[in-house]
């Protein structure tokens, strides 16, 4: 190979050198290494393992949310409903690796400040902008774009949210929204609407994960 590429034009073989380090640059770029960080994260979460409730998602969930954004490279994250920040944590490490951030939004003082606590010791706050609101009205004003939205609020409110959002989201970008299961499955009040809006979207593609709390994903095809 090493002969091959010796004998090369000098313009080409330049090209080539340039094209093998852009491209190792560029998957640098998409993936941050950071052990210590990891490994804080990690001792954080088998600390609270099985202690999660107050409306927080099952490790599952938090786990499948992680992989979504590492796979997409997705680096603008918005949660709405953090509660006491399970999932914006799964998010959160996830776009520590990805050069991200996310916003998150919560109604409850007392949620929001038990949050903020929780991502202090994980070691997440620099990755995560906290806001303490009613997402009713925020998520109509917040500037985007976002690549990445999760819902986890108000089950009712859910089609506005995505009404709210969908025009800041990227193509290629994700909405997921939590507690969804599929059509006919059953599912809380106001997702089986939710679903068969976003099901009826050309713009959009939606898969259901039943795996954990049930998770509805729509990626944005345009």
């Amino acid at each position: 190979m090493r002969r091959v590429i010796s004998q090369l034009p000098g313009t080409f073989f330049i090209y080539i050198i340039m094209v093998i380090f852009s491209g190792n640059y560029l998957l640098a770029q998409h993936s941050v290494e950071n052990p210590e960080l990891d490994k804080k994260v990690e001792a954080f979460l088998k600390s609270k393992k099985n202690q999660w409730r107050d409306l927080n998602v099952p490790d599952t969930d938090g786990k499948l949310l992680y992989d979504i954004i590492i796979k997409n490279g997705y680096t603008r994250g918005l949660e709405i409903g953090t509660s006491t920040g399970h999932s914006a944590i799964w998010i959160a490490w996830a776009m520590s690796k990805t050069n991200g951030k996310l916003i998150t939004i919560e109604i409850s003082e007392r949620r929001y400040k038990e949050a903020i606590a929780n991502f202090e010791e994980a070691g997440l706050s620099k990755y995560i902008d906290a806001r303490l609101a009613n997402a009713h009205d925020l998520v109509k004003k917040i500037q985007g774009p976002f690549d990445f939205v999760f819902s986890d609020a108000d089950k009712d409110w859910y089609t506005n949210y995505f009404i709210d959002v969908a025009p800041k989201l990227e193509a290629g970008g994700c909405f997921a929204a939590h507690n969804v299961r599929p059509l006919g499955a059953g599912g809380m009040s106001g997702t089986k609407a939710y679903l068969a809006y976003v099901k009826d979207l050309e713009n959009f593609t939606t898969t259901v994960n039943n795996s954990g709390g049930g998770l509805a994903i729509s990626v944005k095809n345009n």
